[in-house]
C-alpha cells in the first residue's frame, strides 16, 4: 500500500512543479509560498477533523513536536527557495535539482538513521546523481 502513496506523492508533486511555475508568474514567489502554505493548511486540517484525528493531538509527545515543527521549518525553507529558484529558472532544470534532494536524503537516513547501506541504494544514489548532472547541463 506505502508504494501507491509513494507514487501519488510523486504525481502530485510533479503536478505541484507545472502548477506552481504557471501560477508564480508576476508575482513575487515569497508571497505565492506563503499563498499555496494556507490551502495546504487548510487542507491538511480539513483531513485531520474528516478523519476524527484531532484528539490524538493531546498524545503528541515534546520531542516529536519538536521534530515536527523543525520539519516545518525545513518545509518552510525549502519551498520558499524552491519557489524562487522555478521564478527565475526553467522548469525542466530546477525540478531535477529540487529533486536531488533523494540523494541527500538517502545520505542523511545513514548518518542520522543509521539506516543499512546497501549495494543497490549505493547505485540508486549514483544513478540518480549522474541523471540530475545530465539533466541540469
Amino acid at each position: 500500500m506505502w508504494i501507491i502513496f509513494a507514487l501519488l506523492s510523486a504525481f502530485f508533486a510533479a503536478l505541484t512543479s507545472i502548477l506552481a511555475k504557471i501560477g508564480i508568474q508576476n508575482i513575487n514567489s515569497n508571497l505565492a509560498t506563503a499563498i499555496r502554505t494556507v490551502v495546504v493548511l487548510i487542507m491538511s486540517w480539513a483531513i485531520v477533523f474528516i478523519s476524527g484525528k484531532q484528539n490524538e493531538i493531546a498524545n503528541i509527545g515534546h520531542k516529536n513536536l519538536l521534530f515536527l515543527i523543525l520539519s516545518g521549518i525545513a518545509t518552510g525553507l525549502s519551498w520558499l527557495c524552491y519557489f524562487r529558484a522555478l521564478q527565475i529558472g526553467e522548469a525542466s532544470k530546477v525540478i531535477p535539482i529540487d529533486k536531488f534532494s533523494l540523494v541527500i536524503g538517502m545520505v542523511m537516513a545513514f548518518i542520522v538513521l543509521k539506516e543499512a547501506i546497501t549495494i543497490k541504494t549505493i547505485i540508486g544514489g549514483v544513478l540518480i546523481t549522474i541523471g540530475t548532472f545530465v539533466l541540469i547541463f
